[in-house]
């Protein structure tokens, strides 16, 4: 299959897995999506000659990879949960489904409201409640089966209506109580409003709303009870998929292998520059190559460069966590900057580090949406600065900021805005050193000691450097065979 097909696929594996819920914040998540731009197809790499397969191929091995971008984000995302489905606003599916639903409850309302009732809808709908709380139950509920079995016995509920002699109100009662046997504790206030409901087809619907949210939370409990046991099993899966994927689409590690291949050339001239050797020994350098490799995603330019197919399931979070360093580099310059101009008179007074911080992170929270001006903004927090350090140092009875220093500690801090910054450049090179010491460590369970400088920002960073190496070490169990193979042939180059 051509690469452009290819891509297709992959493409429809990302945006399957995008449509899921993730574990950093919601509104940073939208934006990321919505900014992240398509890859140019100037840059593809040689393509494999191509081969042809049928659409049902095609749409079977689409298939496989939406499946293994679901059981990826399970694994992945320690907040993954199942959520209800919402039809979009206004569209043809949700009035279908309104209009739908108003005609069986009007029906159910008309029928028992007949002289005499008629019982048909209600006695499915007891069935299908009672199927609902039997598959809540665990195998130590026997007690409360039989009870359920003995309550809902569904052919003598069919006698009761054919005589007159069914009361659907108790019914509901029981069914109601058994939901609160059941719930977990967070669905109590739901229970008690049931209870508070008299009229029967407000009760019906309103029992099966809940009935719904409670079969979410079994799934979901279900979920977070298996997920340790699930690694091993989820690297395989993952592992095959991807390698049945790899048989109808050849090339679909075109830009994985260039992505190792630049890497493998920046370390070997870097090397080359400081040594004055040309490789680092073969034991080490697939190693270094694999660290090296990831720490570049921090670094990418999405808009220019496609992204590597082993990780493009993972694109959205390590965008994510490319805006965290910006952003971390940014907030520890500008403390750094301040501490260092404004010298001895501040250090060590108990709260200001955390004031100071609180005010320029607020003031960093939108950098990187589309409106943001850098120097305006940069501007606006030295000029805040300034005021709260004038506060500060007239309260410890030290002389204020002259002119001069304002004017240097403003000019400093908007200096920042430029990325060959020196300031900047440190910051962002102590970042990335302690980031792939992190990776380096992680098998050893140790942390990495902390750069100079980074210490206002030191909860942040370690809580990235975690979620960043094992990010990385889950992608690493899954795809080293891959990445063995495509090593030992840049090595034989």
């Amino acid at each position: 299959m051509p690469k452009d097909h290819s891509d297709e696929s992959r493409e429809g594996g990302k945006e399957s897995k995008e449509q899921l819920p993730g574990e950093t914040s919601e509104s940073v998540r939208k934006r990321v999506r919505a900014e992240t731009p398509s890859p140019h197809r100037g840059n593809t790499p040689q393509a494999s000659p191509p081969s042809f397969v049928s659409i049902e191929e095609l749409m079977e091995t689409a298939k496989g990879v939406s499946n293994m971008a679901l059981a990826h984000e399970i694994m992945v995302n320690q907040a993954f949960q199942v959520k209800p489905t919402e039809l979009p606003e206004g569209s043809l599916e949700r009035r279908v489904k309104e209009i739908m639903r108003k005609a069986f409850w009007d029906c159910l309302e008309s029928q028992l409201n007949d002289d005499p009732p008629s019982y048909d809808h209600a006695i499915k709908l007891l069935a299908e409640i009672k199927e609902i709380l039997m598959s809540f139950l665990l195998p130590g509920h026997g007690r409360l089966q039989s009870h359920i079995e003995e309550v809902l016995d569904l052919p003598l509920i069919q006698q009761q209506a054919e005589k007159g002699a069914l009361d659907i109100g108790q019914l509901s009662q029981f069914v109601v109580g058994m939901m609160g046997s059941l719930c977990a504790p967070c669905r109590d206030d739901d229970i008690k409003k049931l209870k508070e409901i008299t009229d029967i087809v407000p009760l019906l619907k309103s029992i099966f709303s809940v009935l719904d949210v409670m079969k979410l939370d079994m799934a979901n409990f279900a979920l977070s009870s298996i997920r340790p046991h699930l690694m091993q099993q989820s690297v395989e899966y993952e592992r095959t998929k991807f390698q049945e994927f790899l048989k109808k689409q050849p090339n679909a590690l075109d830009y994985t292998e260039k992505w190792l291949d630049d890497t493998m050339k920046g370390i070997s001239e870097s090397n080359a520059d400081v040594c004055g050797a040309s490789s680092e020994p073969p034991s080490s350098l697939p190693l270094q190559v694999h660290n090296q490799a990831y720490l570049r995603l921090l670094r990418w330019d999405h808009a220019a460069e496609p992204f590597p197919e082993t990780v493009q399931m993972d694109q959205i979070r390590f965008q994510e966590m490319q805006q965290e360093v910006e952003h971390l580099v940014l907030l520890s310059s500008i403390l750094l900057i301040v501490y260092t101009t404004t010298g001895e008179a501040i250090s060590g007074l108990p709260g200001l580090m955390d004031t100071l911080k609180n005010t320029v992170d607020v003031m960093l929270a939108d950098m990187h949406s589309p409106t943001f001006c850098a120097h305006e903004a940069f501007a606006t927090i030295g000029e805040r600065l300034c005021v709260e350090l004038c506060d500060c140092l007239g309260q410890h009875g030290f002389s204020p900021f002259s002119s001069d220093k304002k004017a240097t500690l403003l000019g400093q801090i908007i200096a920042t805005t430029q990325p060959d910054n020196t300031v900047r450049k440190l910051i962002e090179s102590r970042i990335q050193s302690y980031l792939l010491a992190s990776l380096e460590s992680s098998h050893h369970q140790t942390y990495p000691s902390l750069p100079g400088g980074l210490t206002p920002v030191s909860k942040e960073l370690k809580e990235l450097a975690v979620r960043f190496s094992r990010l990385v070490n889950f992608n690493k169990l899954v795809f080293s065979p891959f990445y063995q193979k495509i090593l030992q042939k840049l090595l034989h180059k």
